[in-house]
């Protein structure tokens, strides 16, 4: 039953890469167990410029009810946030780097960029909710 239930969480794993438009290589799932709920973070991997933001947090009773609320999400989410363009910078790093966000709001924007990182590691110049198309 074990080997059933991994090959499941491996096939929504699968999925919601699709959905989100990213392979393996270029997303993280963080599981913790936080009482009797599983929450659950994806994050995505940028190598371009060697840096990874959150893209969403669920919640389920374990790791495949957490799963199946993040396929959930991810089926709709284009309907249901608003797309932004955020340009910063790494402290040290004179580049100027452009990184994209789903999100409710300008806030939960910004949370995704400095989600898991030292908030003065980074120097953001501008934010702007992109059009609709």
């Amino acid at each position: 039953m074990t080997r059933d239930r991994n090959l499941e969480i491996a096939r929504l794993q699968k999925e919601i890469g699709g959905y989100i438009g990213m392979g393996a290589d270029s997303l993280m799932f963080n599981y913790d167990e936080e009482g009797k709920h599983t929450k659950l973070r994806v994050i995505t991997l940028n190598p371009r410029h060697n840096q990874s933001f959150l893209f969403h947090t669920t919640e389920g009773v374990d790791k495949l009810d957490a799963l199946k609320a993040m396929l959930d999400y991810v089926r709709t989410y284009k309907e249901r946030t608003s797309s932004y363009t955020i340009q910063w910078s790494a402290r040290g790093d004179n580049s100027l780097q452009t990184s994209y966000f789903r999100a409710k709001n300008v806030l939960e924007a910004l949370d995704k960029l400095f989600y898991d990182r030292d908030p003065n590691s980074i120097t953001v110049f501008s934010v702007m909710l992109n059009p609709i198309t």
